[in-house]
């Protein structure tokens, strides 16, 4: 036999293809701010001294996931993709295929992920996995978890969409910072538990309209009188969708938003006749008719208990209906296009998107407490560590980073090719890579962007700095976000000031 003969090998036909969106990070800003001319990727921010981007490429490729459409802006394609061409990239990820698109977008007038589906639509040739770049799941929340229900019920009734939340643990009294912005505030989702099924999922605009009440059609409250509603999930944005949600997508040109427009409107069609008759040509073709074949090839742990549960609970709907036998050929060839929900509960272990600066810390924070004083390996990056400095257990210490005498860290991460001074006292903070902290400066509970140089006898208490700030000796922040313009303004003003002064010299 001929081992070299292509056609002989059967090549397993890729499920999903994933698409990951990495944008600009605007509620990260200023650590998502250009240093100079170099962009600052949002994707790139480490968490635990590893890039964003890692945790979502893993989830993807311990779930069977090998095409994944990776998408950002055009500033930002040159960085990432010498990430994901890198040594350290390819290796941890050897069997993913990823393809680097970018859309051309300004910070100012960012388009939404409904005008980005859209534009790369007809890279998306069948069933797909819609993911963030800044979600970070829990070890024990699988993605096959939500393949698998999408798997199930696409194949069993027609379902659509399903889509993942997540539970939010209580913040800690006294645990954010005001003037880093608000965290992302939780709005109301009703569900159906019973069948699993999102039913509703309130939206700004809602909150706008009407803040102090929720409301529900009387369609929806009928067909699953016994939906529950929570305040206290929040939206993953990982959606396992059909290929011709995108279609339906194309249809709603005016949605911008598709968590806060296209996914509310989705919901509808499962209860409402009107929209049924009118969007169930465009959600479910004829052409894209639910099979077994795939499912069976790649689903091996699904038990669609609940599935049966909920067909049989709508065959009691219809013999109570009428005392007749029943033709359910008919009820079994019409597709519900519903929309199936995953919750990952708190108590199976913490979750988070890092789309903000205190959800960003958060995430840091939470992978310390899960290691155990993790320093450099390596002989030439622990020579670089005094012994006399203090390090806790529960710090971590990057690659080739310099701690000088009695320099004391607890509670924090520090980069790599960072150089900390004598007599530093860091206290719960996150430094990026290539950060300077001179002799006897202190910080507490900060984000230093990379680049960022703190001067001696400084101290920083819950401040967020841009990439390449500078804090001058002996200066003093308390909560502040520190941007760049901050002081080149000063610098610009002074130097202004000189040339003025040198005119009129020059001038009389």
């Amino acid at each position: 036999m001929d081992f070299d003969d292509e056609s002989s090998v059967k090549v397993l036909t890729q499920e999903f293809t994933a698409v990951v969106l990495a944008g600009f990070g605007t509620a990260l800003i200023p650590l998502t701010s250009n240093h100079g001319e170099e962009p600052c990727p949002k994707a790139l921010l480490p968490i635990a001294n590893k890039p964003m981007l890692d945790y979502p490429l893993s989830w993807l490729e311990s779930s069977g996931i090998r095409d994944v459409l990776l998408i950002c802006p055009s500033p930002h394609k040159a960085a990432i993709s010498h990430y994901i061409h890198s040594g350290s990239s390819v290796s941890s990820f050897p069997s993913i295929r990823i393809d680097l698109q970018v859309y051309d977008e300004s910070l100012e007038t960012g388009d939404g992920t409904c005008d980005v589906l859209r534009h790369f639509a007809h890279r998306i040739t069948g069933d797909f996995v819609l993911l963030p770049c800044d979600f970070i799941p829990s070890p024990s929340f699988n993605l096959s978890r939500v393949l698998d229900k999408f798997r199930g019920e696409a194949s069993y009734d027609g379902a659509i969409a399903t889509a993942t939340f997540y539970e939010v643990p209580k913040a800690d009294k006294g645990a954010l910072t005001e003037e880093w912005g608000l965290p992302e505030p939780s709005l109301p989702v009703v569900w159906d538990d019973r069948t699993a099924t999102l039913l509703h999922v309130d939206t700004e605009d809602d909150r706008d309209r009407n803040g102090e009440e929720l409301e529900l059609t009387m369609n929806l409250l009928t067909r699953y009188p016994r939906a529950k509603m929570s305040a206290s999930l929040q939206d993953a944005h990982v959606y396992v969708c059909k290929r011709s949600v995108l279609d339906a997508l194309q249809e709603k040109s005016g949605f911008d938003s598709f968590r806060g427009e296209f996914i509310p409107w989705l919901c509808k069609p499962q209860y409402s006749s009107r929209k049924r008759a009118k969007y169930a040509n465009v959600l479910n073709p004829p052409s894209n008719a639910p099979t077994h074949h795939m499912s069976l090839e790649h689903s091996t742990t699904y038990i669609p208990s609940h599935i049966h549960s909920a067909r049989e609970h709508l065959r009691g709907d219809i013999r109570t209906a009428t005392s007749s036998p029943v033709d359910l050929t008919e009820q079994d060839e019409c597709v519900s296009l519903r929309v199936g929900i995953v919750i990952h509960r708190a108590s199976e272990g913490f979750a988070a998107r890092a789309n903000t600066l205190h959800s960003y810390i958060d995430l840091n924070r939470h992978f310390l407490n899960q290691t155990s004083w993790t320093l450099p390996t390596d002989s030439e990056s622990r020579a670089l560590i005094d012994p006399k400095a203090q390090i806790s257990s529960d710090s971590m210490i990057g690659h080739t980073t310099k701690v000088c005498e009695r320099t004391s860290i607890k509670k924090s991460i520090i980069g790599k090719h960072c150089i900390i001074g004598k007599m530093v006292k860091v206290v719960g903070c996150v430094i990026l890579d290539h950060c300077v902290i001179e002799d006897g400066a202190k910080l507490d509970g900060c984000i230093l962007g990379t680049n960022t140089r703190v001067g001696a006898k400084a101290e920083l208490s819950r401040c967020v700095t841009q990439a390449g700030y500078e804090v001058e000796a002996g200066e003093s922040f308390r909560n502040e976000k520190l941007d760049v313009s901050d002081w080149t303004a000063h610098q610009d003003g002074t130097d202004e000031d000189s040339d003025e002064d040198a005119a009129g010299d020059e001038s009389s």
